[in-house]
C-alpha cells in the first residue's frame, strides 16, 4: 500500500515550529503496512486540496491528514477533503471521534474531521496532535488492508465456515 502523510498547518508550513505529528503519522503508517512518502507540510487551506489532488493523480493508496480539523476560522481540512472526496465513509470518521472521546480526551468530539474515497484512493483526516494521530492510526491501521482492496474490487473476507 502506498501511502501520503500530509500536515496541515499553517504554522509548521510558515516555519514557526516543527511538526510533530506528520512524522509519528509516517511512522505509523509504516508499521501498519504500507510504504510511506511525507509528511509533506502545506498551510492549512487551498493548498489541503491542491496536496490531495496530486496525491490522486500520483496513484497514491491511502492519503491521511493530520490537522486543520478543529474549529478555529482556519481549519478547513475537512472542508478541502469533501471537494475532493467522491464518497465519505462516515464509520472512520465517527471510529475516530469516539477512539479519542474513550481515551479520556473529550474534546475528540470537536474533531470535524472527514474520511472517504475519491478514485481509488482512501482519504482520512486525523486531528493535529500527536496524541490524536496516535489514537487515530489505532483505529485505521487494523481496517486499512481491508479497505484498500474494497475500494479495489475486493471481496469480502468470509470466515471459514467449517465445511
Amino acid at each position: 500500500m502506498r501511502a501520503l502523510a500530509i500536515s496541515a498547518s499553517n504554522r509548521a508550513a510558515a516555519g514557526v515550529y516543527e511538526d510533530r505529528s506528520g512524522p509519528m503519522l509516517a511512522e505509523l503508517l509504516r508499521s501498519a503496512g504500507c510504504t510511506v512518502d511525507g509528511p509533506l507540510v502545506v498551510p492549512d487551506g487551498e493548498p489541503v486540496e491542491a496536496a490531495l489532488r496530486d496525491a490522486l493523480a500520483a496513484g497514491y493508496d491511502v492519503v491521511v491528514t493530520t490537522g486543520g480539523t478543529g474549529l478555529t476560522p482556519g481549519d478547513l481540512t475537512p472542508e478541502m477533503t469533501r471537494r475532493v472526496l467522491e464518497r465519505e465513509i462516515p464509520g472512520i470518521a465517527e471510529a475516530l471521534r469516539a477512539a479519542g472521546a474513550a481515551a479520556g480526551v473529550p474534546s475528540a468530539i470537536l474533531s470535524r474531521g472527514v474520511a472517504g474515497v475519491a478514485g481509488r484512493t482512501l482519504i482520512v483526516n486525523l486531528p493535529g496532535s500527536t496524541g490524536g494521530v496516535r489514537d487515530g492510526m489505532a483505529v485505521l491501521a487494523p481496517v486499512l488492508g481491508h479497505a484498500i482492496s474494497q475500494i479495489n474490487g475486493g471481496d469480502h473476507v468470509r470466515p471459514d465456515s467449517g465445511a
